[in-house]
């Protein structure tokens, strides 16, 4: 199994009812948006050009995207190329507009998050592992992809090894809820 695979399917075994899917392809881009928005203030000129700290954190996902899988990451770098500059017009407004907007932003999509794992009934891939946070956004992306019918022997083997993962993760809960009573 590549590394892809395994997290990926790891993070899908949290994620495998499709309304919690779906709460993620809204909760997870807004998240990530708002996080581009209160990180794109903070920069420094560099020879006559802007670069900022969000620029910097965007950089570093694209290049750890590269390292699992080139394809996802270059759709990664595209999106963040689109979204970046309308991030950086909301970073540009008053600090009142820019933090209550991008933290605003930031409120819902988590809220989305965590009604999306009220049906899955699962807590947050995060909350066992912290590379759930930056393997969040590429599962949602690897989804779409998968929905429009693309990278089809990918989608399979993370969905087998996805289901297995949960099925050990019920039979741990199910042996912990024992030796409780």
């Amino acid at each position: 199994m590549t590394k892809i695979e395994r997290l990926l399917s790891q993070y899908a075994a949290y994620h495998l009812d499709r309304t919690n899917v779906m709460t993620h392809f809204i909760g997870i881009p807004m998240i990530v948006f708002s996080i581009i928005c209160l990180t794109a203030r903070a920069g420094v000129v560099f020879s006559g050009y802007e670069v900022t700290l969000a620029m910097l954190i965007l950089t570093l996902t694209i290049l750890y995207y590269l390292s699992l899988d080139w394809i996802f990451a270059v759709i990664m770098a595209v999106i963040f190329l689109v979204a970046y500059p309308f991030a950086y017009d909301i970073a540009q407004w008053g600090t009142a507009a820019w933090l209550s907007t991008s933290i605003g932003i930031f409120v819902v999509g988590w809220i989305f998050q965590f009604v999306g794992h009220f049906y899955e009934k699962k807590k947050p891939a995060f909350t066992d592992d912290l590379i759930g946070l930056a393997i969040g956004p590429l599962f949602v992306l690897a989804e779409l992809v998968f929905l429009f019918g693309f990278r089809k022997p990918l989608e399979e083997k993370i969905l087998i090894a996805a289901r297995q993962q949960r099925e050990e993760m019920d039979q741990k809960s199910h042996l912990n809820e024992a030796v409780v009573k």
